[in-house]
C-alpha cells in the first residue's frame, strides 16, 4: 500500500502559457457565457484564484496538482477525458474522474463545487 496522500488533479480547459492566460482573462470578461472552462470560471476571478477555493484545497487531505489541457495530455498520454475535469489519483493507479466536464458545466457557483468535491472525497 502506498503511504503517499491521494492527488487531486484539476485540469483546466485552457492551454498553458502567458498568451493563453491573457486571452482567457479577456474572454471571461468580454463573453463569459461562451468561455469553455467552467472549472476556471467557478474558481478564478479575472486573473487569480478565489481565496475560498484556495483555502478549501489547502484544507483537503490530498495533494493538489494543476494542469492545463496541453500539459495534462503530455503528463497522462493514455487518458482521454473531456475538459475541464477534476480527477483523483491514488498510489500508482491511473487517475479517475472525480468531477466530469458535464458536471462542472452544470454547477451554478463555487459553493456548489465545494459541496460536490467534499461529498465525492468522503
Amino acid at each position: 500500500m502506498d503511504p503517499s496522500p491521494p492527488r487531486l488533479i484539476l485540469v483546466y480547459n485552457a492551454d498553458s502559457g502567458l498568451i493563453s492566460a491573457m486571452k482567457d482573462a479577456v474572454w471571461k470578461v468580454v463573453r463569459p457565457a461562451t468561455y469553455p472552462c467552467s472549472l476556471c470560471a467557478l474558481t478564478y476571478g479575472w486573473v487569480s484564484m478565489h481565496g475560498r477555493w484556495r483555502r478549501f484545497l489547502t484544507s483537503l487531505p490530498t495533494n493538489t496538482i494543476f494542469h492545463h489541457r496541453d500539459d495534462f495530455v503530455q503528463a497522462f498520454p493514455g487518458i482521454d477525458i473531456a475538459f475541464p475535469a477534476i480527477l483523483l489519483a491514488e498510489g500508482d493507479a491511473a487517475p479517475q474522474i472525480l468531477v466530469s466536464a458535464a458536471e462542472l458545466d452544470a454547477l451554478p457557483d463555487l459553493a456548489a463545487l465545494i459541496v460536490l468535491v467534499e461529498a465525492r472525497l468522503a
